[in-house]
């Protein structure tokens, strides 16, 4: 089963050209810091600590904010709202009928993955009505997971085609929940018809440490795909010299 690209049109969604990303955005820079200094690099040569952006998307009820909360290691920021009887008749409740809140702008945490490494976790909202803010989000992050739910495996078809299209790496992440039917990363990565070579993971959203693991794999993956598309960028540079 392909993924359907069911994405709004406009440039306020899911939807644009593509977009480069540099491998260490300065998510958070200093207005006072020298326009030419290196942001990766201290004075005395030592490599500065980096803060990396990292989003994480899916459909509704996927476990986005329950992931962003698990692994940040600060009180994690949350915009949530209660469910309404008006929004149950443009949101699809089925298979997470317990859910009562939903996210209405982002989830927010930290993370520190070693020493000098630190990611900033952006939770996008999962509903269409609430894409025009991914735009934004999406600004300077280095990668992103997708969530998935095998149980409602096309809702999260829409956070697919937004970072094939845009360029952005991404592992997509399958929330193993306990009533769900497993399925390996083979046969999910198969289902939504993934570029060769995107990883698929299998996890727990509630668990700290595979919430970990699977950023992780994320950051090694951005890594590897940005080194790429730079040698591409100056290979033929280099071999016309």
């Amino acid at each position: 089963m392909g993924h359907h690209d069911n994405r709004p049109s406009g440039t306020s969604g899911p939807a644009g050209s593509a977009q480069e990303r540099d491998l260490d955005p300065d998510l958070c820079p200093d207005p006072d810091e020298d326009e030419d200094a290196d942001p990766g690099v201290e004075e005395d040569g030592e490599l500065a600590a980096l803060a990396l952006k990292i989003l994480v998307a899916g459909g509704f009820g996927v476990g986005k904010t329950t992931l962003v909360g698990a692994v940040s290691e600060i009180r994690p920021l949350r915009t949530e709202e209660q469910l309404s009887e008006a929004g149950e008749l443009v949101d699809d409740t089925g298979g997470v009928d317990q859910k009562t809140t939903t996210t209405v702008a982002m989830d927010f945490g930290r993370i520190t993955i070693r020493s000098g490494l630190s990611l900033y976790l952006f939770g996008t909202p999962g509903q269409d009505r609430f894409w025009f803010l991914w735009d934004e989000l999406a600004q300077g992050a280095l990668g992103a997971v997708v969530l998935a739910d095998t149980r409602r495996l096309e809702d999260c078809f829409p956070a697919v085609d937004y970072f094939e299209h845009r360029r952005i790496p991404f592992v997509v992440a399958v929330n193993c929940f306990t009533e769900a039917r497993r399925y390996g990363a083979h046969d999910v990565s198969r289902a939504l018809d993934l570029e060769q070579g995107t990883p698929v993971v299998l996890c727990d959203a509630r668990d700290k440490d595979s919430g970990k693991e699977v950023l992780i794999r994320l950051v090694e993956y951005a890594g590897r795909v940005h080194t790429a598309r730079l040698l591409e960028s100056v290979g033929p540079q280099v071999g016309s010299v």
